[in-house]
């Protein structure tokens, strides 16, 4: 699998990561197992999880699995904290907090660092520069190579790379951002990527196949039994994905798909996994079989006059201040 430099920094990553947001709840050790050898057998090599995924279980499973299946060094292991299960306070960005937090995922990891570590969401309630001084300690202890962030908007992206870099060396760049971005959900263009790309900030698109939905599999009102559409927690996570905006996007791909002589799930795949600015789309499969089809887009370039099509059928509504004004 081709590698690629995560933003501005000397790590390379594979173009295509994996993500582990089911493992340790719907997808148990054997799966994840298989998921992983399927992975690394590919080339891959940026492997993704959370303190939170399955309440710790993800991070664990694969801490596991790096003991005795995959050598730990052939793998890029990106890890997030920040996000936490209280009602009244979702992200906790505080300096004790994260840091805490770093220690109990190398404890489940079995590592004594990881490649990159990200703050999961942006907390109003902390400063930001407390958020951030977690990230120097962390890099400068070694326990994480690399930092950045998730899930910030344009401004919380900016403020927070720039504030890095207004002490070069003593702060810790800002190597990556995690966040969704597919042919259906195309709302980082409008400031988060732009952002991203002008500080070098690597992005790392998740969902990129629009929650499962740009597979084509719940075309004609369809919801297969074993599809997370079917799953009682996560048919609400795919639910705003099913409407007639996202229908037509479907078709469209379905019909380039066609063309080609491809699967939809490729042409998506390929279509975010080559926008400017991105590093690598983190797809998280249920089974090797889906991993490989996932990772057979390896192959895979969008002829230009497809992705144009794709571009005009997607294409998000964004006017004053993205457009010139005079123009409107």
């Amino acid at each position: 699998m081709e590698q690629r430099h995560l933003g501005r920094t000397g790590l390379r990553v594979s173009r295509i990561g994996l993500g582990t947001l089911t493992w340790g709840r719907d997808t148990d050790e054997h799966d994840a197992a298989e998921l992983l050898k399927t992975f690394w057998d590919a080339g891959g090599t940026l492997v993704d999880t959370a303190d939170v995924y399955g309440d710790g279980d993800a991070e664990y499973l694969l801490g596991r699995l790096m003991d005795g299946l995959v050598p730990r060094r052939d793998l890029v292991i990106s890890t997030k904290a920040g996000s936490v299960p209280d009602p009244d306070r979702r992200f906790d960005g505080s300096r004790g907090h994260l840091l805490s937090a770093l220690d109990a995922s190398l404890a489940r990891l079995g590592t004594d660092y990881v490649d990159v570590w990200h703050v999961h969401a942006y907390d109003p309630a902390t400063p930001l520069e407390e958020t951030l001084q977690a990230l120097d300690i962390a890099v400068s202890s070694g326990r994480a190579r690399y930092a950045g962030v998730s899930n910030y908007c344009g401004w919380q992206l900016a403020k927070a790379a720039t504030w890095q870099l207004a002490a070069p060396g003593a702060r810790t760049r800002l190597a990556s951002t995690q966040m969704e971005y597919s042919l259906l959900q195309r709302g980082v263009e409008r400031e988060v990527l732009p952002a991203a790309i002008d500080l070098g900030i690597g992005m790392l698109p998740s969902s990129p196949l629009g929650r499962g939905v740009l597979t084509g599999k719940y075309r004609n009102d369809a919801t297969p039994v074993d599809s997370r559409g079917a799953s009682e927690h996560l048919a609400p996570f795919v639910a705003p994905y099913l409407d007639d905006t996202a229908s037509r996007i479907v078709d469209a791909v379905t019909t380039a798909a066609d063309g080609l002589a491809v699967t939809a799930l490729q042409v998506a795949l390929a279509w975010v996994r080559d926008r400017p600015g991105v590093t690598a789309p983190v797809v998280g499969a249920r089974t090797a079989q889906q991993l490989s089809a996932a990772l057979s887009v390896e192959a895979l370039s969008l002829p230009d006059e497809i992705c144009r099509a794709l571009d005009d059928v997607s294409a998000p509504v964004h006017r004053y201040p993205d457009h010139d004004w005079s123009t409107l």
